[in-house]
């Protein structure tokens, strides 16, 4: 897979700008139940305030629907120096370069993307997922362990597989728990998949903790990869 260059804003004004047009561009219809090969996506970056820093990393998980299981890991790393600066808000300019490398170097293109991280629930509608499945006309979804934007509408119940929806002056996307007794994810639409579609798929992936499997295994690839680079 050779996915087109991903042009960087020279400020944050331009990236505020490119948020908003990019945005504009965001499908949120679709539907994943009919995909096999899935790329999980994850980054791993060294302590912002270690020295000697070193590369952060990305892992681009290929994983196989039908049969459950890890086709190929490909991994990319990129120095300080090159990456959009760390700013709230604006991270999927920071790591998708760093997703668009790993990606490259599998040897069969994905059919969809499963990113860590916010797909439209973000304040101008863009996240890593939106922006990675926008830029590659691929539908996208993300699943972040931590709230971003919005607030969910009602208390998420304990159960496993609970659900609540994820507000803001509309739905953009849901609060999720995976397991009894754990956090909640936060899960959003990234491009051509709709809401209930997003969840859907992911309570269609296997969850052995709290996330689902093949993001749990590209973060574990992602961690490994960086301690590896230092």
């Amino acid at each position: 897979m050779q996915p087109p260059p991903l042009p960087l804003p020279s400020s944050l004004e331009e990236a505020r700008a490119w948020q908003q047009a990019l945005a504009q561009r965001v499908v949120l219809q679709g539907d994943l139940s009919r995909v096999r090969y899935l790329a999980a996506l994850d980054a791993s970056h060294p302590p912002r305030f270690s020295r000697p820093r070193g590369p952060s990393v990305a892992v681009a998980v290929l994983w196989d629907r039908t049969r459950e299981e890890v086709l190929e890991v490909a991994t990319a790393e990129l120095e300080e120096a090159l990456l959009f600066p760390y700013v709230p808000g604006f991270l999927s300019f920071r790591e998708a370069p760093l997703y668009l490398a790993a990606l490259a170097r599998l040897s069969r293109p994905p059919e969809a993307l499963l990113v860590d991280g916010q797909g439209i629930a973000h304040p101008r509608g863009l996240g890593i997922a939106a922006h990675l499945g926008v830029h590659l006309e691929l539908p996208s979804l993300g699943v972040a362990k931590t709230r971003l934007f919005g607030q969910p509408e009602a208390e998420l119940p304990q159960m496993a597989g609970a659900a609540v929806r994820l507000m803001a002056k509309e739905q953009v996307g849901w609060v999720y728990r995976s397991r009894s007794g754990v956090k909640p994810l936060f899960i959003s639409p990234g491009h051509r998949v709709g809401l209930q579609a997003c969840l859907d798929f992911v309570r269609s992936l296997p969850c052995k903790t709290r996330l689902p499997e093949p993001l749990r295994r590209a973060h574990l690839e992602a961690g490994a990869a960086r301690r590896a680079a230092m």
